[in-house]
Parts: C-alpha cells; sequence; structure tokens
C-alpha cells in the first residue's frame, strides 16, 4: 500500500504534490496510484521501441503534465528531459539511458504500491 512516507523515500516532493491537491492525502494517494496504470507509459515505450518519435512525444509529453503535479520528481525529471528531446528530434535522437531510467523509477514506485 503506497504512504506518504514510501513516496517521501522514493523521493516524490509530496508537499508540493499534497498542496495541489488542497492537502487532501487520501485524494494525492488516490491520483499517485491510478498514475501507476497510465496506459501513456506503455504507449512511450512501445513508440520509442518503433521508432515513432511523434507518438513518443505525446505520450511523454502527457505523462509530463500529470507527474509533474503530483510531484513524482524521480519519474518527472526523465520524462521531462525525455520530452523535451523528443519536442526537437527530427527522426532519431539520441535518449541515452532515459527510457531506462523511466522504466525502473517507474517499477520502483509500483513496488512501493504493493
Amino acid at each position: 500500500m503506497l504512504t506518504m512516507e514510501k513516496l517521501a523515500s522514493f523521493g516524490a516532493d509530496t508537499a508540493a504534490g499534497l498542496a495541489r491537491c488542497l492537502n487532501n492525502e487520501a485524494f494525492y494517494l488516490r491520483l499517485v496510484n491510478t498514475e501507476l496504470g497510465d496506459a501513456n507509459f506503455a504507449v512511450l515505450q512501445d513508440a520509442l521501441s518503433s521508432g515513432k518519435t511523434q507518438e513518443a512525444f505525446a505520450a511523454a509529453h502527457a505523462l509530463k503534465g500529470v507527474l509533474g503535479n503530483l510531484a513524482l520528481t524521480p519519474i518527472y525529471e526523465p520524462v521531462a528531459e525525455l520530452t523535451e528531446l523528443l519536442r526537437n528530434a527530427d527522426g532519431q535522437a539520441d535518449l541515452g539511458d532515459l527510457p531506462e531510467l523511466i522504466r525502473k523509477a517507474c517499477a520502483e514506485l509500483k513496488a512501493l504500491a504493493e
């Protein structure tokens, strides 16, 4: 079960995320749990695997907004960086280890929610 303490240990800025949810802890935790199932994570991975830069950009951009609002910093930061690389990409872009960082951070957060 996800808790504020687990999110803080993960590196989330829980104070900022909670403030955006009017300090309603249950609402904030529900939103974070909902985000864990966001289909855009799968869309992003699939688009990156198949070289669909614009589709990957759209998924990353959507994730960036939600992750930023929830202050899930360990996932937000690599997604934000990836979004900018994809925004300016003209086909292929050197994404480095960003896709793997995102995947690992998501897996870590999902494990905390179990």
